[in-house]
């Protein structure tokens, strides 16, 4: 089984987990064994299933505005978390190949291995809740031939993708491509660097 096969499987392994209870409060019960690629890419899928749901509750027009803006800021913790465990499969990734010597013309390219399985773990999500609408009894024929139309360019997608990040691991295994890393520097959750709360701790 190659990597995004692996990848794939552990995402759906976790989405079906999530939706036994569907819950965003549902602690994560990793299955996967410490320091296993297995159980970062189950952690990975883990948060960004509970996203997907907080951001479906947060758009709920009746929300208590108090109740929206607790999920507004749960939501900005999520991303954080979302993003430095994407940091840390990336450098999983550069200790993987640290004795690789890229060749004088490899490339760089303009997406790291961490965040094109961040895209993969995200196609997880809309391939399983688009395979439910197309599958829906309560919906219109309409609706459940739309969504499979959806589905089956979402499914076209997946192969694409997953051949993709093979043949980017693949060239970074040959040198053709050059593994490097920038971090994201987020500026919104650092008091230090977002105006309105270092402001806030001027006053």
């Amino acid at each position: 089984m190659n990597f995004t096969d692996t990848a794939w499987k552990v995402f759906n392994q976790s989405i079906e987990d999530y939706h036994v209870l569907d819950s965003v409060e549902t602690r994560v019960n990793n299955p996967f064994e410490t320091d296993s690629l297995e159980r970062i890419l189950y952690a990975k899928n883990w948060i960004d299933t509970v996203q997907w749901h907080l951001e479906d509750i947060i758009r709920d027009e009746n929300i208590d505005p108090v109740e929206a803006l607790q999920l507004k800021r749960t939501i900005d913790s999520s991303n954080q978390k979302r993003t430095d465990l994407v940091e840390f499969i990336d450098s999983w990734f550069l200790d993987k190949y640290k004795n690789i010597t890229p060749k004088s013309d490899a490339k760089i390219n303009t997406e790291t291995p961490a965040w094109a399985v961040d895209r993969l773990s995200i196609l997880a999500l809309k391939v399983y809740h688009m395979s439910l609408e197309a599958n829906r009894e309560s919906a219109s024929e309409e609706h459940r031939i739309n969504c499979q139309a959806k589905l089956d360019v979402l499914l076209a997608q997946k192969e694409d993708l997953s051949t993709s990040i093979i043949q980017l691991l693949t060239d970074i295994e040959n040198g053709d491509v050059k593994m490097k890393v920038y971090k994201q520097m987020k500026m919104y959750n650092d008091e230090s660097l977002n105006p309105i709360l270092y402001q806030k701790e001027q006053k």
